[in-house]
């Protein structure tokens, strides 16, 4: 699995709670979710990570969720074109910091839509989900463009799946071939070369964690997964995430790696 070196980070603005969520957990308190995001900085930056701070832009009450407006891969970046019309606008925003490091994009095109939330790469494959934000047409654009650089994908098609927004809410790859699935997920075929860590009962969202650098980060309050991922030998990192997962945010959603 490839070491990061940066990642892109924008703090949730004022009209945080203003953003879309399908989950009815309550309003997020903002100064609390300032607080969440400065600790998953804090651990960001002790995985040996740089950080490219943005400022928060009210204009967009999602804009916190970075990773939904590209996909950064070692051999080029994909804006992509989020599938929640008043999401748009965040592509362009994060397009001019992305310029410096990757001066040539590819772009999804209309009609097609992507959010990044539903793309995993696990290793030189990347696992694709077709979802409410992600369509088909968006997908198979994606695909093509990864088999340019040589990548190979599948298409997972979660729109049954009630429970999960993207792909990534269900799913995550920690390297060394082990990938996390809830339950719904584990029993698809796409993924059978995978050495599966199943989410315990009652603990999906904790499915949305984070390998960075040899550490994993997991949402605090899902003690079983935690527990289960230190037997196994990862080096565990817990959050604080409650403000985020009231807006069906999760931790891969607040950076863009690279």
């Amino acid at each position: 699995m490839s070491q990061f070196t940066r990642a892109i980070v924008r703090p949730p603005a004022s009209t945080f709670s203003d953003g879309l969520t399908r989950v009815d957990l309550g309003m997020p308190d903002h100064n609390r979710a300032l607080s969440q995001h400065e600790q998953y900085c804090n651990a960001l930056t002790k995985c040996g990570l740089s950080l490219i701070r943005l400022e928060p832009n009210a204009d967009f009450p999602d804009s916190t969720f970075v990773e939904d407006t590209a996909l950064l891969t070692e051999r080029g970046a994909v804006l992509t074109r989020p599938g929640a019309e008043p999401r748009m606008g965040e592509v362009a925003a994060i397009e001019p910091v992305l310029r410096e490091f990757f001066p040539d994009f590819r772009r999804i095109e209309p009609p097609g839509t992507v959010d990044a939330g539903d793309v995993c790469e696990a290793g030189n494959h990347f696992f694709i989900g077709w979802s409410h934000r992600t369509n088909e047409i968006g997908a198979r654009q994606l695909a093509s463009l990864l088999n340019e650089w040589d990548y190979t994908s599948s298409l997972i098609d979660i729109r049954e799946i009630s429970n999960i927004l993207h792909l990534k809410s269900g799913i995550a790859f920690l390297g060394d071939n082990c990938l996390v699935a809830t339950d719904e997920l584990v029993q698809r075929s796409e993924f059978r070369a995978f050495e599966l860590i199943r989410v315990p009962a009652g603990e999906d969202y904790a499915a949305n964690c984070l390998s960075v650098n040899g550490k994993v980060l997991i949402a605090a309050g899902f003690p079983l997964l935690a527990q289960q991922l230190k037997r196994l030998g990862f080096d565990v990192i817990a959050l604080e995430m409650s403000e985020f997962q009231k807006m069906d945010g999760g931790l891969s959603c607040l950076s863009l790696r690279f």
